[in-house]
């Protein structure tokens, strides 16, 4: 039985934020030998290469784009929402970074219904306000992850649901391989005139990290404009939550940050949150 175009999309959307999960891991450990600028190049510097060995075959097709501007509105939004997050996850946890940048849900939902003319029912406003108070049983007001540094998840959090809103927009009739060629491109190009003021060498114990960021900001990018080609901003909106968990888990086992009950009792939440959102799209649909 073929999978529905709302399961694909939720699958595709859970391999995206599991793919930035693992990347964000393996930058906040690669941050922590040559510092945040060398790690946000070499992530987007890797990324064109890859991409542009990927569509070789095709390049000229693939680099003509309907939306130039657009296209760069999207790279902006999206280096800003990189920056912000890795520089924040430098400074705080990872769980509470994931905690912090997962209100970007609430923008995407609000900003699909405004900007795109996306549905924003009773059942939605629910499940986002559901995975919402997940988030800040994670967070907790008043403890530690609440300092100057927290800002920069948030503001992350802003730039990526702006990327998300246009990525949608540009998805509709643009080669997935056009979006995901553009933004590693302005970045790359961005982050290397840069560099020269930050630059830490590199050293060869590095390559794994280096190649792993690479192939997760690829494979990430590449399943999430796949999966707002598929399904509504607005739907898999909640499934962002997912972060939180993936986080708390990399954060026990990698940097050895031991959630506690309240950290335990919102990531369920959170989860819950997206399981009824699936469940409503998939077989309300279908009973309909």
């Amino acid at each position: 039985m073929p999978l529905s175009s709302t399961t694909k999309a939720i699958l595709l959307m859970l391999a995206a934020i599991f793919c930035f999960s693992t990347m964000d891991m393996l930058a906040k450990l690669l941050s922590g030998r040559v510092g945040t600028m060398t790690t946000l190049w070499v992530r987007y510097l890797g990324q064109t290469l890859f991409v542009t060995a990927l569509i070789a075959p095709k390049f000229s097709q693939i680099v003509r784009t309907r939306y130039p501007k657009l296209q760069l509105a999207r790279s902006v939004f999206l280096l800003c929402a990189t920056s912000f997050f890795f520089f924040g996850i430098s400074n705080i946890g990872l769980a509470e970074a994931a905690s912090v940048m997962s209100t970007n849900p609430i923008f995407i939902t609000l900003g699909a219904a405004v900007f795109l003319g996306e549905r924003f029912g009773l059942r939605r406003a629910l499940a986002i306000a559901a995975a919402l108070i997940g988030a800040l049983l994670v967070i907790r007001p008043g403890s530690e992850v609440f300092s100057p540094f927290a800002l920069l998840p948030l503001a992350a959090a802003v730039c990526y649901s702006a990327y998300a809103l246009a990525t949608r927009f540009v998805g509709r009739d643009e080669n997935a391989w056009t979006s995901l060629f553009y933004t590693a491109l302005f970045g790359a190009v961005v982050l290397t005139l840069a560099l020269p003021q930050f630059w830490q060498p590199l050293a060869l114990a590095d390559a794994p990290l280096v190649i792993g960021i690479t192939l997760c900001a690829t494979l990430g990018q590449l399943a999430l404009i796949r999966a707002l080609m598929e399904g509504e901003a607005a739907m898999l909106a909640p499934f962002s939550y997912a972060g939180i968990l993936f986080a708390i888990c990399y954060g026990y086992f990698v940097f050895s940050d031991s959630p506690d009950l309240f950290t335990a009792l919102g990531a369920l939440v959170i989860a819950a949150a997206g399981i009824y959102v699936w469940h409503r799209e998939t077989f309300g649909k279908t009973k309909s």
